[in-house]
């Protein structure tokens, strides 16, 4: 199973949105510009999220994107699922018929309950982790590297 980058740009996007939205709407211009993702991308992708209700529009001078919900009460599992990525690692995208309508046995494949296990802790996993414990590892890591830019001396050869 792998993530797409419709999954991946979706989560990051998230994250740059979290970050600053105490400063008020932030604009789609910004986050491609901060993350280096296609505008119209981002328009396809935040498109979806406001349908899902995860982020709300604000039209107008000053306007952009906001949560539409506290960053602790949306999971990873919420934005890959409302961008529409499949969370599934079975060959037959969970449907069960993993040989075709036509195989002889008309069973599952002999891996098939392994992919569905996998399936189920990734998502338990994803629903498990905040758009807030995202945003906190951030903060996190801007604030150690500041730190050791700080106590880092410049050396002359």
């Amino acid at each position: 199973m792998r993530l797409t980058t419709k999954g991946r740009f979706a989560v990051t996007a998230m994250i740059d949105l979290a970050l600053r939205q105490e400063k008020g709407p932030v604009t789609l211009a910004a986050i491609s510009r901060r993350q280096e993702i296609s505008l119209s991308y981002l328009e396809q992708l935040f498109g979806k999220l406001r349908r899902h209700e995860i982020v709300e529009s604000v039209r107008g001078p000053g306007g952009g994107y906001n949560l539409a919900r506290r960053p602790e009460d949306v999971t990873v599992a919420d934005i890959i699922i409302a961008v529409d990525e499949p969370l599934d690692a079975t060959q037959c995208g969970g449907k069960g018929n993993c040989h075709g309508a036509d195989h002889d046995s008309g069973l599952h494949c002999m891996t098939h309950d392994l992919w569905s296990t996998l399936n189920a802790k990734m998502v338990e996993y994803l629903d498990s982790v905040s758009l807030k414990d995202l945003v906190d590892q951030q903060r996190q890591k801007t604030a150690d590297e500041r730190v050791v830019s700080v106590v880092r001396p410049h050396v002359v050869v």
